[in-house]
């Protein structure tokens, strides 16, 4: 890298710049590192630092009816969330890369909608349409609510992997006799299928971890773990939620971990295909 001059940036040069990206790391990542300690805690309190180390905490969540009812409920709707949002941001990303839509831009906007407004918006209308139709309090409504959260996760990872796609293989499916249906399942979706996973991934992230929406729409019989633990907070403060917590934290350490896997899928897939087609 070179600076205005013309001259080579040394990193004793850009060592501000790292101190600066140190900081922010930092800032961003101790209050979660926090919360690790506390949730080993043996008192009643929050304490940091600890004065005494117990795994009572997490006996107590795994022992709870109401933290594991939650939890069950939480993967129910963020597994079929999933299952509902991927397929559709599939198909939204496909057609959005054919360029057979004139409105393509305005139709994508609208897909992506809710990455913009504020959560708290869409669960004040998701909650007056859902009493409109019967849909409170139920495991169906949320699996909706949260599928108009996840999909357009899908729809940007899915394009953004089309985007590398070369479109010859379909072409050359199709001067073999396959249909559009085969060579979509057989061509397409193979070299894509990093990024759908993905997507899918992001799906069911935003699914598992969502509260605000679940505030409005879930009542005590579809009560999911983000919610349990807001309750929890406002309630009666246990340290039972800092092990809930680190729990969290390791399974979004897991999943990111997994998605940089398929990222890197993904990357390498498109340079295979970008070999074996040269424009």
């Amino acid at each position: 890298m070179n600076d205005d001059l013309g001259l080579p940036i040394s990193h004793w040069r850009r060592l501000w710049l790292y101190a600066a990206g140190v900081l922010v790391l930092l800032f961003l990542i101790v209050p979660s590192l926090i919360i690790v300690p506390m949730s080993f805690s043996g008192s009643t309190l929050l304490q940091f630092p600890p004065e005494s180390w117990s795994l009572r905490w997490y006996e107590a969540y795994f022992q709870s009816v109401e933290w594991r009812d939650a939890t069950i409920v939480s993967l129910k709707a963020a597994v079929l969330t999933t299952m509902v949002a991927t397929p559709i941001g599939v198909a939204a990303a496909y057609a959005l890369n054919s360029g057979a839509l004139r409105l393509a831009g305005f139709i994508n906007a609208v897909l992506t909608a809710s990455l913009i407004i504020p959560v708290i918006l869409i669960g004040i209308g998701t909650f007056f349409l859902y009493a409109r139709i019967g849909l409170n309090n139920t495991l169906t409504g949320l699996v909706l609510a949260h599928t108009a959260l996840g999909a357009p996760f899908v729809v940007i990872t899915v394009t953004a992997t089309l985007s590398g796609f070369d479109h010859n293989l379909m072409r050359a499916a199709a001067s073999l006799g396959a249909g559009p249906v085969t060579s979509f399942f057989r061509v397409m979706l193979p070299v894509i299928a990093p990024g759908v996973a993905s997507g899918a991934l992001f799906a069911f992230v935003t699914s598992f971890d969502e509260v605000v929406v679940a505030l409005f729409i879930s009542g005590s019989e579809q009560r999911t773990l983000p919610r349990q633990m807001w309750s929890g907070v406002r309630e009666s403060l246990s340290p039972t939620i800092t092990a809930v917590a680190t729990l969290l934290i390791v399974a979004s350490i897991v999943l990111l971990a997994g998605l940089q896997w398929l990222q890197g899928r993904a990357a390498r897939a498109s340079a295979a295909t970008t070999r074996q087609w040269p424009p």
